[in-house]
Order: C-alpha cells, then structure tokens, then sequence
C-alpha cells in the first residue's frame, strides 16, 4: 500500500530542483518547463478517479500491477529523452501509471475493515501520510544529489527499480478479485461508464490549457470546457452505473467541502514548493544541492506534525492549526529578499511543511468517514484529483508571478499574496463545516 501510494509523490518532489537545469539542456523558459509538472498532475488529475473506479468494480491488483509497469517504462523513456517534448511525454505517462497506488492503498484500508470487522484504520491512515511526507522530504535533497552526481536524467531513471520492487510486493501481496465487490462481475465492460470518463477527461484537459496560457485570444476554451462539464453531468445523471454519482456527490456537502480544502492546501503548499526553490535558485543563488536542502525543513515539520497528531481523531484541530501555519509562512514569506537570513527561510518552510502535513491528514481522515464503501477507490482518487488541480493551478500561478527572465523577488511576494488568500479560505472553510464535529458511524459497517 505504501509503496504504491509513493511512486507519486517521488516523481513529484525529485524534479522540483531539476527544473532550471532542464530547462538549461533543452533552452527552454520557466514557463515551458512548468509544462512537466503541469502534465503529470493532468495526467494523474483524470486518471486517479477514473482508475480508482476501475479498482472499486475489479479490485486493486490488475489495475495496480499495469500502472507500476507504467512507471518503470516512462522512467526509462525520460531517462534518454532526446528533447523536452519526449520528456513531457514520460512525464505523462508516469502520471497515468502512478495513478493506481492510493485508491488501492484506501481500498484495501477498507477492505480490511470489513474482513475483520473492526475500524481500525487511524494507525494505517496515519502511516500512509508520514510515508508521503517522509519520501517527499528526502526527495528535493535526493534530486539535488543525483543532479550534483551526474543528471537530472538520474531522476528519471530512478522509476525502474521502485517499479521492479512495487511490481514484486504487487504479485505476493495484492489480493485477487473485488473483497468489496457485490454486483460487479470480473470483465464486463458493460459496466464501465466509459462516455463520462472520456467527458471528465477532455473537460479537465480543456480546462487546464486555457489556465496554463490564459489570454483573450483562448477565452473560447472555456466555453467548450463549460459545455464538456455540462454534457458529463447531464451523461452522470442519466448512466445507470455512472462513473461519477453527481446526485450522491451533490447530496454530501461534508465530501464537497473536503475536496476544495485539499485544493486550497495544494495550491498553496506546491505553489511554495516549485516557486520558492525556482527562487532560491534564481535569485538567492543556490546550487541545486542546497535548494534542496533548505526544502528539508518543508517536509521534516510535516512528518513529525502527523506522528505526533496522526492518532488523534480531532479533525478540526488539525484544520485550524494547519491554515493558520500556512497564513504564518505566506507573511514571513512577503519580507523575504534576496539577502534575508538564513532562519527567516527555514521558518517560512518549516509552516508551510506543517500547514500541508496537518491539513491532508485531516483531509484523508475525513474520506474515510464521509465517502460511500462502493466507491471508496474513485473517491480517493477524487481527493487526489483536487491534489493535482491545486498542483497545476499553483503551477499557473508561477507562470503569471514569475516573468520570462526567471524567478525573482517581486515575483515571490506575488506568489505569496496568493497563496495568503488560499490559507485564508482554507481556514474559513474548516471553521464553517460544523459536520466535522459530528462523530460519524464507521460506513464499512
């Protein structure tokens, strides 16, 4: 389950600091090599609902397997790109392939509850987040020493042998068939809603390339993208087995509500993530190395932050205590320069770390609670899916804050308003949504 659910966020941290000299190999602007973020989290944006639904009809071990070996491939094909297009191309794929690790991690959370009759998943829950957070630490400080080693190609090629090992735990481990499944018979692609996948899909993709270049002259993608959203819900409404239960999703606001704070959190924590060590970089003048040794702190708050609330039920504590760390780091953030101290940045890192460890572990406990059991998968996957949105729309954000000549000063006070008003909003959502306060009946019961 863990190892699954990493493969995700290793490529997503590794290449934060590989990006300038990406862009140095293939001369290519900020703004064009924000593309490799943008086109993973696409990529993972659509796939890890569409997947997740795959997993909730057929189980997890098919899907699991085809994705790891995904990964492996796409990391080979990076490793040798010959151009910034070819890489953009693995980077997609590896998206596609990573998608089947967490909806089959809170699958099987599930499923075991079921098998053994008790809810007892606050300890796998809590494991589930320190692991993301614990890769996610290193994986700035592993970049920049592969990329001090030799290359960033190294990043890369660092998807095959995690894909071997995931691939060996996925064939001894993963259980054959759908533990959770009632009606759905193994193979019938009859009950696929494959018509609302593909709409999902292309309104998402349609969506995103107007926010990745958002002018006049592309205000017309919007409106397909308005028509794309429109014919999937009229498509959800009248599936018999649709891909996406708008009516039951429309019907649980305690669930709607989980999703925009895992949006608000990401556009926040990502946004400081890839902006700030483009800045370091840039402007502060680090090498690779140490821009990804200052991000130590971002990662090594978060983890010790969930194990030391992870087996705490509270949810709107860690809500609260995460949006007002996150507003604390954007503040520190608006004075820092290019000649600040070396501790104003740590702190700045060190809030954001904690904002985002406590804010998804809060997140991810609340699924649990609030999806409904047929549809575990494809509602995990939607709460990554919101991961990814605030992924891209923070990576849309660097674009329109940082200018062609790269990331400067002015440009990170920009990101940081920004990122103040999603911490704003984070906690004024946290403190509205009263239901957090209910203690809701295990729904694997």
């Amino acid at each position: 389950m863990v190892l699954g659910s990493l493969l995700n966020p290793v490529n997503s941290t590794l290449i934060a600091v590989a990006l300038v000299s990406i862009g140095l190999t293939y001369d290519a602007s900020p703004a064009e090599t924000a593309w490799l973020v943008t086109g993973l989290y696409l990529a993972t944006a659509v796939g890890q609902p569409v997947v997740g639904r795959l997993v909730d009809l057929y189980g997890p071990r098919r899907l699991f397997i085809f994705g790891t070996v995904l990964v492996g491939g796409a990391g080979l094909l990076g490793a040798v790109a010959p151009s910034l297009e070819v890489l953009l191309i693995a980077r997609v794929l590896i998206g596609i392939g990573t998608c089947a690790g967490y909806p089959a991690a809170m699958y099987l959370v599930r499923s075991e509850a079921r098998r053994t009759g008790r809810d007892s998943p606050q300890a796998v829950l809590m494991l589930l987040s320190v692991s993301t957070q614990m890769v996610a630490a290193i994986g700035p400080t592993v970049g920049g020493v592969l990329l001090g080693l030799g290359s960033w190609r190294y990043i890369f090629a660092i998807n095959v042998p995690l894909a071997i090992l995931a691939l060996v735990f996925g064939f001894i481990r993963l259980p054959k068939g759908n533990p959770l499944g009632k009606t759905t018979p193994i193979g019938r692609l009859a009950s696929l809603d494959l018509a609302g996948m593909m709409l999902f899909g292309s309104s998402l993709t349609i969506l995103m390339l107007f926010l990745m270049a958002p002018l006049l002259s592309s205000l017309y993608l919007l409106a397909v993208a308005a028509l794309l959203i429109l014919a999937f819900t009229l498509r959800e409404l009248r599936a018999s087995n649709p891909f996406l239960d708008v009516r039951i999703l429309a019907g649980n606001l305690p669930l709607i509500l989980t999703y925009l704070r895992q949006l608000f959190v990401y556009v926040g924590s990502y946004g400081f993530m890839y902006g700030f060590v483009q800045w370091l970089e840039h402007t502060r003048g680090l090498s690779p190395v140490s821009a990804g040794l200052m991000m130590a702190p971002l990662f090594g708050v978060g983890i010790i932050g969930s194990a030391v609330t992870g087996m705490r039920p509270g949810i709107v504590s860690k809500l609260v205590i995460g949006s007002a760390s996150m507003m604390a780091g954007c503040v520190f953030m608006l004075f820092a320069q290019q000649n600040s101290a070396l501790w104003i940045l740590l702190v700045i890192a060190g809030a954001v770390g904690l904002a985002q460890a406590l804010v998804s572990l809060a997140n991810q406990n609340a699924l649990y609670r609030q999806a409904e059991e047929s549809r575990t998968a494809s509602s995990a996957g939607l709460l990554r899916t919101f991961t990814y949105l605030g992924a891209m729309f923070s990576a849309v954000a660097i674009s329109l804050c940082f200018p062609e000549s790269g990331a400067d000063t002015i440009g990170l006070h920009k990101l940081a308003l920004l990122m103040l008003g999603c911490s704003a909003a984070l906690l004024l959502i946290s403190v509205a949504d009263r239901s957090l306060l209910i203690k809701r009946k295990n729904p694997s019961k």
